[in-house]
C-alpha cells in the first residue's frame, strides 16, 4: 500500500504540476503562434531551395567535366581531333543564323 502523504506534499505537487502546466502552455503558444509558423514555413522553403540548388549545382559541375573530359586530355592538352569539328559545327550554324537573318531584311 502506498504512504499517506502530508498535506504539505500534496500542496508541493500541485504547485510543481501547475508549473508544469504553465510551461506547457507557453510552449504550445509559441508553437502555434503565426509568426513561428510562417518562420518554420521560411525554413522549409529555404531549405528545399538549398536542397534543389545544390543538385542543379553537382548536376552542372558533373556535365562540365564530362564535357572538359571530351576536350581536354589527361595532361591538361586540348583534343584539337575533337575540338575543330565542333568549332566548324559551330561557326556554319551561326553562318546559317546570320545569312537567314538578312535574307527576311
Amino acid at each position: 500500500m502506498s504512504e499517506a502523504r502530508t498535506p504539505a506534499e500534496i500542496e508541493a505537487a500541485i504547485v510543481r504540476r501547475r508549473q508544469e502546466l504553465a510551461a506547457t502552455l507557453d510552449e504550445l503558444a509559441v508553437r502555434v503562434h503565426p509568426r513561428t509558423i510562417a518562420g518554420d514555413a521560411k525554413a522549409r522553403a529555404v531549405a528545399v531551395v538549398d536542397r534543389t540548388a545544390g543538385r542543379a549545382y553537382v548536376a552542372v559541375n558533373r556535365a562540365v567535366s564530362d564535357a572538359r573530359e571530351k576536350f581536354v586530355d589527361e595532361d591538361g592538352r586540348p583534343r584539337m581531333g575533337r575540338i575543330v569539328p565542333v568549332a566548324l559545327v559551330a561557326v556554319g550554324v551561326v553562318g546559317l543564323l546570320v545569312s537567314a537573318r538578312r535574307r527576311r531584311r
